[in-house]
């Protein structure tokens, strides 16, 4: 018998995504301590991989794979010996790639009904931070990449950002707010169009319990100093993809630091990510995201206690 943990670890799969399989499609039904903790026996082991290979090897939908198997559980036991698969395995890597290929395909298509299937599958198969960190943001750079390159119009740029984007979006209202903690505005100053950095770290932000106010690209400065004042924000986040644009974007800190002299910044994007003459150094963010929770321990939540004013 073995625990979820063991089970997960056993067949990389997502504690997460076992525990879906069991409640929205009865894929196994593992036994139960009197605690109620999962007990997998060595047939539900077999059976979750048999699903795992299809769903991987073969993109079948899991409902379907479900289906399958218990039709061949039905049939006589000399019909549905399982063997041992001769097929390698894919690693998590290639697996990730795949699915961030077809998702590509079909914004590329404008299907967006088959790539939002495709994203709800990932997130039930790999869970939010795989395929958030693994495969959308991915896809958002390579759909920069193609629009810069001449391979993808204008509108196929739009509709792949904009469909991925609402994906993010919809996770900043599945996480409670911690009321004491600082309020964060992220947005990307005027003249920056590309905001799949700041969208990552706002929604960092927000599952660490931040408000995060987000303005998104291209922002207008007049904007910015009402919401600042009006808000009581306490953390402003920029990004730029742009080296050009990080003196604009140094000019508006300084700006937004001469009227509340007691703001926090983060600077961040590829703009920053190799800066010699930064005029505040101290404030760009590790561009790999593993880093940011030593950020946030030392800075965030040490540096700006609760009820810290301008």
């Amino acid at each position: 018998m073995y625990s979820i943990k063991q089970v997960a670890a056993m067949l990389d799969i997502p504690t997460v995504t076992l525990r879906a399989w069991e409640n929205r499609y009865s894929a196994v039904t593992p036994e139960r301590t009197e605690s109620g903790y999962r007990l997998y026996t060595d047939e539900n082991v077999e059976d979750l991989r048999w699903l795992k290979q299809q769903v991987e090897q073969h993109q079948t939908n899991i409902s379907e794979a479900v289906r399958m198997l218990k039709a061949n559980k039905a049939k006589p036991a000399e019909a549905f010996i399982p063997t041992p698969s001769t097929t390698p395995v894919p690693t998590m890597e290639e697996s990730y790639q795949r699915i961030a290929d077809q998702i590509y395909d079909s914004l590329y298509q404008f299907q967006g009904e088959r790539a939002n299937g495709l994203i709800d599958f990932g997130f039930t198969m790999y869970g939010y931070d795989s395929m958030f960190y693994h495969v959308l943001v991915p896809i958002l750079v390579r759909v920069g990449d193609a629009w810069e390159q001449g391979r993808a119009s204008v509108a196929q740029e739009h509709f792949m950002t904009q469909l991925i984007s609402q994906r993010f979006y919809q996770f900043f209202h599945l996480f409670p707010i911690y009321p004491h903690l600082p309020k964060v505005l992220a947005l990307c100053p005027e003249g920056e169009h590309h905001q799949v950095g700041l969208l990552l770290f706002s929604l960092f932000m927000r599952k660490n319990g931040a408000e995060v106010l987000y303005l998104g690209a291209n922002t207008p400065e007049e904007g910015i100093f009402p919401i600042i004042r009006e808000q009581k924000i306490k953390l402003v986040c920029l990004s730029i993809t742009s080296p050009g644009l990080m003196e604009r974007c140094d000019q508006l800190v300084s700006r937004i630091k001469d009227e509340f002299p007691h703001m926090r910044f983060v600077l961040g994007g590829k703009g920053y990510e190799h800066a010699e003459h930064a005029t505040y150094p101290e404030w760009i963010m590790p561009e790999h995201s593993s880093e940011w929770q030593g950020w946030l321990e030392r800075e965030y939540l040490v540096d700006m206690p609760p009820g810290s004013q301008y």
